[in-house]
């Protein structure tokens, strides 16, 4: 090949490694169909050891101890939404970048403008690449979106979007989507591997240079992964992951990288006609439509940042009609389902290998948490055995492999809130229950247990 022709490579779109050729599978990071055919520009060659010296007439670094931090609540800016600003620390912080995920549907948009309708006090330069400004009225009309603070650009040209925000100068730039902008330097389609990096890195470039701060809205690939390469990830300030599904009503926001907070902190929505509703009290939301004097119900308690949520586990045992049982979780990991299940089988002689298990959470929740292992044990028995768990009882507490429940961490913010939410018998491990017996839990019974074997022995005393 000469020197300054054109190369043709193939590139994985899901994790950017380069291959000479195509194929099928990508072995770097195990995604099918994801490489494509992209053709690189010659660069004139620079000798590394021939670089002209640069003169400074002054040093451009500064000592670190001349630096002033900005501790202040001026150095952010307040949304208005609580459980958004809760996820990202306190507010978006000025001159940072924001990456906001998720699946096609799930609210992103919706959001982005309820966030436009609160922040009245802030310009605001809302970009679209996927919309003409009459859809976008048209939602913004739906969820009572008006003002003057508001400016509305349908562009793609990266260069275009900075030049109207520095005539501009708007507090907060929202860009939807980073998928769809591009730079007219380089040569390859929007979404490409290189447009995504150039395009986002010119954003971040402006944005460090100014009081601005900027949301960029990411797609996602078939996996749920944010889709471009992940540098992308690195490169922001903040990284938030729309989760739900489209089906159920309940929305989670979870930052999973953030400089400047917390990445443990999650907001809670709900799906209406009128956008999406902040849930401050998410326990009390899930638990409000959970069946009484039904077996095969448990309440759990899991941990989400410094808050404790309580959900409802749900589990069904049938007799099987194929010749091996089948197994199905929805929000629980399968493979946690069949550890527990063996566990039962083994320490409690309950066999399940002639029936169908099924496990739910509902509300759309995922329980990832071990703390919720206890609660799913006592639902898989409690369906078994066609025996009510009562309604005010919730149950705290992780399963190891020989049956003994084993402690969780914040145990008394768990109980709190159980106890807040009117739950008088709490299941917990026996080493934590010394710990609780100075705590106000407004009449709540703390029950203590070692293992499953206390738990085979108090299904027995119930249906005695």
């Amino acid at each position: 090949m000469a020197k300054n022709s054109t190369k043709v490579v193939h590139v994985c779109t899901n994790c950017g490694f380069e291959y000479s050729k195509w194929q099928g599978k990508c072995y770097e990071c195990g995604s099918w169909n994801t490489i494509e055919e992209k053709v690189v520009l010659p660069e004139k060659a620079v000798n590394p050891y021939q670089r002209p010296k640069i003169n400074l007439v002054e040093n451009l670094s500064t000592p670190i101890s001349k630096i002033k931090a900005d501790r202040s609540g001026e150095s952010r800016y307040k949304t208005g939404i609580s459980e958004f600003d809760r996820a990202v620390g306190g507010g978006i912080v000025k001159s940072s970048v924001i990456l906001l995920s998720g699946e096609p549907g799930i609210g992103k948009s919706t959001i982005l403008l309820q966030i436009c309708k609160k922040m009245t006090d802030n310009k605001i330069l809302y970009v679209s690449g996927e919309e003409s400004a009459t859809q976008i009225k048209l939602r913004a009309e739906r969820l009572g979106v008006d003002g003057e603070n508001v400016h509305l650009l349908c562009e793609t040209d990266v260069d275009v979007i900075l030049a109207e925000a520095d005539a501009l100068k708007p507090d907060l730039l929202i860009i939807d989507s980073i998928q769809t902008v591009f730079s007219p330097e380089i040569s390859s389609i929007s979404g490409s591997i290189t447009q995504v990096k150039t395009s986002a890195m010119t954003l971040i470039n402006a944005t460090k240079k100014s009081d601005m701060a900027t949301v960029i809205v990411g797609h996602v690939n078939k996996d749920g992964a944010i889709a471009g390469p992940k540098v992308l990830e690195h490169m922001v300030d903040v990284v938030l992951s729309f989760e739900g599904e489209r089906t159920q009503s309940y929305r989670l926001i979870r930052a999973a990288k953030n400089r400047y907070g917390s990445t443990n902190e999650i907001g809670v929505f709900e799906m209406s006609d009128a956008g999406l509703e902040e849930v401050t009290d998410p326990s009390r939301a899930l638990l409000s439509e959970k069946p009484k004097n039904v077996s095969g119900s448990c309440t759990v308690c899991i941990l989400e940042g410094s808050r404790s949520i309580l959900a409802e586990v749900q589990a069904l045992v049938s007799k099987t009609v194929f010749p091996s049982p089948k197994r199905m979780s929805t929000g629980v990991d399968y493979n946690r389902l069949s550890i527990l299940i063996a566990v039962v089988e083994k320490r409690l002689g309950i066999f399940f290998s002639t029936q169908d298990v099924y496990l739910n959470v509902t509300g759309g929740l995922r329980l990832d948490e071990p703390s919720s292992d206890l609660g799913i044990v006592m639902a898989l028995i409690s369906a078994y055995r066609d025996i009510e768990i009562p309604d005010n009882l919730v149950a705290i507490g992780e399963v190891g492999l020989s049956g003994e429940v084993r402690s969780v961490s914040f145990i008394e913010s768990r109980v709190k809130e159980a106890a807040r939410l009117g739950f008088r018998r709490i299941v917990v491990p026996h080493r934590l229950a010394p710990k609780l017996e100075k705590l106000d839990l407004e009449g709540a019974e703390i029950v203590p247990v070692k293992s499953v074997y206390d738990l085979g022995k108090m299904f027995a005393s119930d249906k005695a």
